[in-house]
């Protein structure tokens, strides 16, 4: 074998017998950082997935609440109805309410958390609305 392969198999084998161990400290430094960021996307989609509970149930309520005769209290109903159906565990420890709301604009309020994956720690608060005016009988020209 000439020389120069020589001393690259000898440099070779060299470098093999000194790395061993790398792989293993440097994923013991990356690992946490990975499991932190995919957490903190499952954590931010289940915060967004209770944003849309809340709003579906928000608009629902209000376009309840807003019908020909209607209530404020129709509304509210019609929101705790969509929550019992939906929310699950994905909103927890959520309240409608219909402050705002005046004689001529229903405004329907749903707030509540969101699941943490932190056991211990509370999630994020969720706070959605919808309002519109409400439907009533006119006399066209009048």
């Amino acid at each position: 074998m000439p020389n120069g392969d020589r001393l690259k198999t000898w440099w070779h084998g060299r470098r093999w017998r000194d790395d061993r161990g790398d792989t293993s400290i440097q994923m013991a430094i990356v690992y946490p950082f990975v499991l932190l960021a995919t957490i903190a996307v499952i954590q931010a989609s289940m915060w967004y997935y209770a944003r849309q509970i809340a709003l579906t149930a928000a608009r629902e309520g209000a376009s309840a609440a807003r019908a020909y005769q209607a209530s404020p209290a129709d509304g509210t109903a019609k929101a705790r109805e969509v929550l019992g159906r939906s929310a699950g565990d994905s909103l927890v420890g959520y309240s409608v309410s219909t402050a705002g709301s005046t004689g001529e604009r229903v405004r329907i309020q749903v707030t509540g958390t969101a699941q943490s994956m932190i056991p211990g720690l509370s999630g994020l608060r969720v706070s959605q609305s919808a309002s519109g005016a409400v439907e009533r009988w006119t006399v066209p020209g009048g």
